[in-house]
């Protein structure tokens, strides 16, 4: 018998049909892999198995969860039912924990609520279960807030949180997405060992079709609220029987194409760090003594040529941020120099620095999170503008917006309209045209392409190789995806602990690497073809 069964499952929003007629089990036990282009559904599939649906969502069909029809349960019922018998894992851990409260009250309080277990007795289960998830008390103590950890210790939290009280389901959403491939090879072995050590049914939604061959007994393909096919996992990807699994496959392994091969200026550099060190006050030990500085980049050297285009990859906390930050003159280093088109950004003041931030621009990870939502697109990818040496009228200023728009794949008559009108890709390609406006030499990439699902990220892959193409810009790639870099990047820079620890040529360094920190990011990333080869070989 299942664990879950939903049958026919239809869920609409105001009239507009959102899940049409879905079918989906679990058993005790098994994984089963969710997969889907964002609005597909997936998301709301899970909401209505928490049954957390908007006010106005009318759902219709059958959810039965170990006996209990879900859809026809009290919501007092359902509040015994989550987090005891039901957990949730969601997609952003800082934004699912409470930043005021520390982690050992956040694990404690569920298992309070639903044990009637005292404050000792739940902080003891709540250092147990941490422990567990790789939190050990004497590196983490239950005092430390969500702000004090890295994301891959916080997804660990909130998977403490969702496991305290070993929930017969775990619906894990999107769990490894902003995680570097080394944490998120942890996270997903800590979710396949809590399955097996607790028979715990597991439903994990992702647009990687690697992680899910890698993780899932059953896959179910969604799209546009429907199902398109569902199997065993390494079997239905192999196949591909469907031409939406065909498709899915395609961009999961996409490689923009490159017609006209890339030739730059080895002699003229355009970006030159040299000897770059950023440290940081350590805690202070007492009212007298500080405590030792943190070293967050440490002797970081390296040139960027125009047109060229270089990774920097490494774990989480391993100083990329913090590099880019000093690269775009937002943070300035404890010593060394950074030069752009040969002029000292480390030593100037704002005043002297405006000229030279149009040729450096920013493309961030969350373009949602990077827009004031009370503005229109015109206005959001016009604020560079203001760093051009003459004033710019109204009439130019849509010109050039709408130029700018219709380089990404939009239209003129996307300027008007807000940016929660927009989907995931069409928010970063408005993100890349204001990066572009100005016409850069250098775009620093911030994890670009990592919250967005296979199909949209080939599309903007390709966009980014077109842009380089067309108009020379230089970039700064900084991801935690090797399949990116190996896509899009000419070169690559290794880096761990604040130091670059191998550069080479992106094929070469990904193909043989010789750091052992670029062994366990090569060993760690995730692949579709070796997944489904080794899934066949286990059923024989």
């Amino acid at each position: 018998m299942s664990l879950l069964e939903i049958e026919k499952l239809t869920v609409d929003i105001g009239g507009t049909p959102i899940l049409k007629g879905i079918d989906l089990s679990i058993a005790a036990g098994e994984t089963v892999g969710l997969v889907g282009e964002s609005g597909s559904g997936k998301s709301m599939t899970a909401l209505t198995v928490m049954r957390l649906l908007p006010h106005r969502a009318r759902a219709s069909g059958r959810v039965i969860f170990d006996g209990i029809d879900i859809l026809a349960a009290t919501e007092e019922r359902m509040c015994e039912l989550r987090g005891d018998d039901i957990g949730m894992v969601f997609q952003e851990p800082m934004t699912a924990l409470n930043p005021v409260k520390t982690i050992g009250e956040q694990v404690a309080e569920g298992i309070r609520w639903h044990t009637g277990a005292g404050r000792a007795e739940a902080e003891e289960r709540a250092r147990r279960i941490l422990d567990r998830v790789g939190l050990p008390e004497a590196k983490f103590p239950l005092s430390r807030y969500p702000h004090e950890l890295s994301g891959g210790q916080r997804q660990r939290v909130v998977i403490a949180i969702a496991c305290a009280l070993k929930p017969k389901l775990l619906i894990a959403d999107e769990p490894t997405t902003a995680l570097d491939v080394v944490l998120q090879k942890q996270i997903l072995d800590l979710l396949r060992d809590l399955v097996q050590e607790n028979r715990m049914g597991l439903l994990l939604i992702s647009h990687d079709l690697a992680v899910v061959t890698d993780m899932s007994d059953r896959v179910t393909i969604m799209r546009h609220g429907e199902v398109m096919e569902e199997g065993e996992t390494a079997r239905t990807l192999s196949g591909q029987v469907h031409p939406y699994t065909r498709q899915l496959a395609e961009a999961s392994m996409h490689v923009p194409a490159r017609t006209i091969p890339r030739v730059y200026d080895r002699q003229a550099p355009l970006l030159e760090v040299n000897n770059v060190v950023r440290e940081y006050p350590g805690r202070r030990v007492s009212l007298l003594r500080k405590g030792t500085p943190t070293r967050a980049v440490d002797d970081v050297s390296f040139t960027i040529h125009p047109g060229q285009s270089t990774a920097l990859v490494g774990r989480s906390g391993c100083g990329k941020s913090t590099l880019a930050r000093m690269i775009l003159a937002l943070d300035r280093p404890t010593a060394g120099s950074i030069r752009l088109s040969g002029e000292e950004l480390t030593t100037k003041d704002e005043a002297a620095l405006k000229p030279l931030r149009r040729n450096m621009q920013v493309v961030f990870q969350d373009p949602y999170g990077s827009f004031d939502p009370r503005h229109r697109v015109e206005r959001l990818v016009a604020e560079p503008l203001h760093l051009l040496d003459r004033r710019i009228g109204v009439a130019e200023r849509r010109e050039m917006v709408a130029a700018a728009l219709h380089e990404v794949g939009l239209s003129s008559r996307d300027m008007d309209k807000y940016p929660h009108e927009f989907s995931g890709g069409q928010r970063q390609r408005i993100s890349i045209a204001r990066a572009i406006i100005t016409r850069p030499k250098l775009v620093v990439a911030d994890e670009p392409v990592s919250a967005l699902d296979v199909s949209i990220r080939a599309q903007i892959l390709d966009l980014f190789a077109d842009l380089n193409q067309r108009l020379g810009v230089a970039y700064l790639f900084i991801t935690h995806d090797l399949t990116v870099a190996r896509a899009i990047t000419d070169d690559v820079l290794v880096m761990h602990d604040g130091r670059i620890v191998e550069r080479g040529r992106t094929a070469d360094v990904l193909d043989d690497p010789q750091s052992d920190a670029a062994k366990d990011l090569v060993a760690a990333a995730p692949d579709l073809h070796r997944a489904i080869a080794r899934r066949l070989r286990e059923q024989g």
